[in-house]
């Protein structure tokens, strides 16, 4: 740390998060976000969500924190948390994300930080229906049960290519957790930069998606503004 140079408040739990992963509830990190991150699946589309119960941020004065303003700092952290755990991703990951996504050329680098995330494994594993939640998609490529061009990949970070065909072992076809997430998923619009065969539980990851598809509820510029302070 430089001398005289003031820490911005929340620094300290900052620098503890980059070496720390959250183990706590779930639904702790929603109800802080104040938004559903939709972290335990099938779980977050029925009145047992806490959400639905308890809108408001935990601990003892959550109640009477509802109406508080944040600072731009807070707003701008607030963003970039939500984006971390929507992805279960840790500080230092989302940092090398967005230094990847600055070296992008010709889009904006909040833009090229959704897309790049998109391309997790994990991410289009759950994205295709055949996880509800990350965690789950992620148990799934850690377990060796997700298959990228015929050949096995165990790496939640790894980063698909239009064109890639992703294949789920076929012994996962009666799984019940695989079964409720594809039957959550049926009524619902098809994302246009993928192509699902739920019958033989594979996909293509057709192209890279354009921000307005992205379904994730951010504001990616001031996550840019949170990294550019």
């Amino acid at each position: 740390m430089v001398a005289g140079l003031q820490r911005p408040a929340g620094y300290e739990n900052e620098e503890v998060e980059k070496n720390m992963k959250y183990t706590g509830p779930s639904c702790r990190i929603c109800r802080r976000s104040g938004v559903k991150l939709f972290l335990k699946g099938e779980k977050c589309l029925s009145p047992k969500c806490p959400m639905e119960r308890r809108a408001f941020p935990p601990g003892q004065h959550g109640p009477t924190r509802r109406g508080r303003r944040d600072t731009e700092y807070g707003l701008r952290l607030k963003e970039k948390q939500k984006l971390r755990h929507s992805y279960m991703i840790t500080e230092t990951q989302l940092r090398r994300y967005f230094s990847a996504a600055m070296s992008q050329k010709g889009v904006a680098t909040g833009t090229a930080l959704l897309q790049l995330l998109e391309r997790r494994l994990d991410a289009v594993v759950q994205r295709m229906g055949f996880a509800s939640s990350i965690k789950m998609a992620r148990n799934w490529v850690r377990h060796g049960h997700v298959m990228v061009n015929g050949k096995r990949v165990d790496i939640p970070s790894y980063l698909v290519k239009p064109g890639d065909r992703i294949t789920l072992d076929k012994d996962l076809k009666d799984n019940p957790d695989v079964q409720k997430s594809i039957a959550m998923n049926e009524g619902r619009p098809n994302l246009e930069w993928l192509s699902v065969d739920v019958e033989n539980l594979e996909g293509v990851y057709l192209r890279v998606p354009a921000r307005e598809e992205i379904p994730v509820a951010v504001n990616e510029q001031l996550i840019v503004e949170y990294y550019s302070r």
